[in-house]
């Protein structure tokens, strides 16, 4: 194994071919060697850009009649879209299974990916290209059988990647180990040889990482480095001529497929049955595209499967291990995707840390880490930095002389990224996570002609996007629409529309501009799977207001809570789906009238309340929707007093919120909506509500606190009611908790409770004779409470409250306890009194400054 992964680092380092382990045979592929006639297998790591480069050189010097790369063999009619000019990658071919859109796989290609490169050689040198690996019905079948058989079908977070591509539900993905190629799955406890025959694997055969073996082969405890160090900083990058190019990209792969032979000596399939399956319809390919153009074939695939592809097996062996398998009518397109979907942390398991850091390498003639560093500062400039060359030069040197110290060959990230830290960045890591968000991953996202096959609905939200000029981007962008202007109003309804089909390409924010009706703010981010989730909605409709319409009507049918149905038609208000809307007005009146749970009322009452007050800012006639509304509140004002009793902690805190929520909506109601319900009338009731509950004993002291508040804000109790009410609720006679339940209810929640501590004296005096009076074993109950409702104070409110307490009680000549100030009392804000020593030390400048101030004035009083 050593010797294995020694004469790879060799191999790829100086072009040398290593001994033993070779392929021989006449009727066997080989693994590049230029005086070869074929076929070749390149074997490449997906997604670098050593191998890409490797993959064109080679491919330059054997100049192949037919080039196979792995992927599904579906896709081969769709190649040619490849070479579209208005192609951009980073680019996936998706398939999905046309009965279950949602049951789908990616295969990503980017610009540094080796297939990519191999399908643009082909393309550009009119060469057959076809792709080799298991079907994408096949695929798609057996990880449904997968789930089906493990009870995961439709378990959320539950998808699979295979060597080259994502399989599983949309925006289920993993993160998986990464390989050479990703490593398949690792379902079965048994693997079979190329004839078939079943045998145990190999104690550590269980998800084994090539790169992790080859590189600890080689004395590296990062297998990351060692890639780069043997393939992405040397292996193919074309010094010297053509022919010493091709040469040396040859004997890389060479040195590679051995080592990768050693390893599949050792561990077998490394716990990825599967794999055997999908190998052995490669080489039915491979033998087939020899017996179409000959020998001179070249074969890009992931370097865990060349050992496979070049051994000698029989065709009927091969295709009985194909016999059997279910497959599922699959259809098949390009879609955009985004350098952070091919990053590791996006869950796709063959993916890479740092794709914008590869493209980078693939993309830079010369002086890649000059070049790298000099974006860094450009970036870094653009945010306000103080950047400039000398900054560059020195960390040029510096990551230069780290990779010397480290014996690497060229300074890759990591050297990068520890000089810009410390020459850049002064040894901060905050303009470094930007760096890392900007430049080392990215947000580029890829571009697909429209000759590409799409759903109907697709071709609609495309047209849409033109024509409202509302380009999707991968970064996260806030954007603020005016409803006032037709554009934005048109972005909003299609943002909410596509809310409906379960296409979140944007998300409601709080507005920053204001709270009116007319904002609207939205968080706007396009990620690939949202093009699984729009062919999912071409079941509902062709274009995307037909499409929600459907849903719409659907959803309210199917609804299982009166608070869902509520949503949606206030979603169907913003969306403007006027044809949805009598149907799910009519599933509203028909639940309401049967839901006698008070919660369930309270709960659904606010979103109806918006539905009105956006109608109005919209011009949609919603009388029938003030009319439910009006009817909805007087059911909640005769069931909510009975509902406040027997309550715990937990219920109590649920309901006050529902009743804080029911109090806002029956203000909008009755301002919004005036002139179909009787606005006076209503809000009037639900006062004597309010007060019912703050006078009912059997609420919990937290439910009749936030009670009195609220009739206090509105102007309904005095202060001097409320303070009646403080000194009942926190008598003597009152357990400690309920008083401190029925404080936190009065003061905490929405805004102003403390300035009401700050500026009514006689509260805060009845507040601090309650707590002082506390009895100290119950006081540890009551500290809990207490400090929760305080610590939602600013900092500014308890610091303040903080010194009227330390202050102490208001003395008896005090305007709030009905008296004139006492002489030397101090004022409010005020210290005790004067410090006569300390002022004496500033009263000989004071006489000076004043003493210049009136020379000054009496000199302008004579020029006046």
């Amino acid at each position: 194994m050593r010797r294995a992964a020694d004469g790879a680092g060799r191999g790829a380092a100086t072009g040398s071919t290593p001994r033993g382990g070779g392929v021989t045979g006449e009727d066997r592929p080989v693994v590049a060697r230029a005086t070869s006639q074929g076929p070749w297998l390149f074997g490449v790591r997906h997604h670098g850009p050593g191998s890409a480069r490797s993959v064109r050189a080679a491919l330059d010097a054997v100049q192949p009649r037919a080039v196979l790369i792995e992927g599904p063999p579906e896709a081969d009619e769709l190649a040619h879209l490849a070479a579209d000019l208005e192609m951009r990658p980073p680019v996936a071919l998706l398939a999905h299974a046309t009965d279950d859109p949602g049951r789908s796989a990616f295969w990503p290609f980017a610009e540094f990916s080796p297939e990519w490169v191999a399908l643009r050689w082909a393309l550009d040198h009119g060469v057959p290209v076809h792709f080799i690996d298991l079907p994408a019905a096949h695929t798609l079948a057996l990880r449904a059988a997968d789930d089906l058989a493990t009870g995961k079908a439709g378990k959320a977070g539950r998808g699979d990647d295979g060597e080259n591509g994502t399989t599983g539900r949309a925006g289920e993905e993993e993160e998986r180990p990464p390989g050479p190629d990703g490593p398949p799955d690792a379902d079965a406890d048994a693997s079979a040889d190329a004839g078939g025959e079943p045998r145990r694997p190999h104690p550590e055969a269980l998800r084994v990482d090539p790169l992790a073996v080859l590189a600890e082969a080689a004395g590296y405890d990062d297998p990351e480095r060692w890639w780069e160090d043997v393939v992405e900083h040397r292996g193919g990058t074309g010094a010297g001529t053509e022919d010493d190019a091709g040469e040396t990209a040859l004997a890389s792969f060479h040195a590679l497929g051995e080592a990768m032979g050693a390893l599949r000596e050792e561990f077998g399939d490394g716990g990825h049955a599967r794999d055997l399956v999908r190998e052995a319809h490669m080489r039915v390919r491979l033998k087939a595209a020899r017996k179409e153009h000959g020998d001179s074939v070249a074969v890009v695939c992931g370097a865990w499967h060349v050992p496979a592809l070049a051994r000698r097996t029989t065709l009927a062996a091969d295709r009985a291990l194909l016999k059997g398998l279910p497959k599922v009518r699959t259809g098949l397109t390009w879609v955009p995707w985004t350098h952070r979907r091919l990053a590791r942390a996006g869950g796709y398991g063959a993916g890479i840390a740092s794709p914008g850091w590869y493209g980078h390498l693939f993309s830079a003639p010369d002086r890649p880490v000059e070049r790298w560093l000099t974006r860094v500062a450009g970036l870094l400039r653009e945010e306000g930095r103080q950047v400039s060359s000398a900054h560059v030069i020195e960390a040029v040197r510096l990551a230069e002389a780290l990779a010397t110290l480290r014996g690497r060959p060229l300074a890759g990230l990591t050297e990068t990224t520890d000089a810009v830290r410390s020459v850049l960045c002064e040894g901060s890591d905050v303009p470094l996570a930007l760096i890392e968000d900007r430049l080392t991953v990215g947000d580029v996202l890829g571009e697909v002609p429209a000759a590409a096959p799409a759903v109907p609905l697709q071709r609609d939200l495309e047209r849409l996007q033109r024509s409202l000029r509302f380009k999707p981007e991968a970064a996260d962008r806030e954007i603020d629409l005016d409803l006032r202007k037709e554009n934005d109003a048109a972005r909003s309804r299609l943002l909410h529309r596509l809310r409906l089909l379960r296409v979140d390409w944007g998300a409601p924010t709080v507005s920053r501009g204001g709270t009116g009706t007319f904002r609207e703010s939205w968080r706007l981010s396009w990620q690939p799977e949202l093009a699984v989730r729009v062919a999912e909605a071409g079941v509902w409709g062709t274009t995307v207001a037909s499409a929600a319409t459907a849903r719409a009507r659907s959803d309210a049918t199917s609804a299982g809570q009166l608070a869902d149905i509520t949503a949606l038609a206030e979603l169907c208000l913003r969306a403007e789906l006027s044809d949805a809307l009598p149907e799910v007005m009519r599933a509203l009146a028909d639940r309401a009238a049967l839901d006698t749970d008070v919660g369930h009322l309270a709960q659904a009452l606010p979103a109806l309340v918006r539905s009105v007050r956006y109608g109005d800012v919209r011009g949609t006639d919603t009388a029938s929707l003030a009319e439910v509304a009006a009817g909805l509140a007087e059911r909640i004002f005769v069931g909510l007093p009975p509902a406040c009793t027997g309550l715990d902690t937990d219920g109590a805190q649920e309901l006050r919120h529902r009743i804080e929520a029911v109090h806002t909506a029956v203000g909008l109601l009755a301002d919004t909506a005036a002139a179909r319900v009787d606005g006076a009338g209503l809000r009037e009731r639900w006062r004597v509500v309010l007060r019912a509950i703050a006078d009912r004993e059997t609420a919990p002291g937290l439910v009749r606190g936030r009670a009195v508040r609220l009739l206090l804000d509105e102007g309904t109790l005095d202060e001097e009611a409320v303070a009646r009410r403080m000194g009942l609720a926190l008598s003597p006679g009152t357990p400690p908790p309920d008083a401190a339940a029925w404080v936190e209810g009065f003061l905490g929640g929405a805004a102003g409770g403390g300035m009401l501590l700050v500026h009514d004296e006689r509260l805060r005096q009845l507040l601090d004779v309650w707590l002082a009076s506390v009895p100290a074993p119950a006081f540890t109950d009551v500290l809990p409470l207490l400090r929760r409702t305080f610590s939602a104070y600013e900092t500014g409110i308890r610091r303040t409250l903080g010194e009227l307490v330390r202050r102490g009680r208001p003395s008896a000549g005090d305007p709030a306890a009905g008296g004139g100030t006492l002489p030397g009392a101090p004022a409010d804000g005020f210290g005790a009194g004067l410090d006569l020593e300390r002022a004496e030390a500033v009263s000989e400048a004071l006489r000076h400054l004043l003493g210049d101030l009136a020379q000054v004035g009496a000199v302008d009083g004579g020029a006046g």
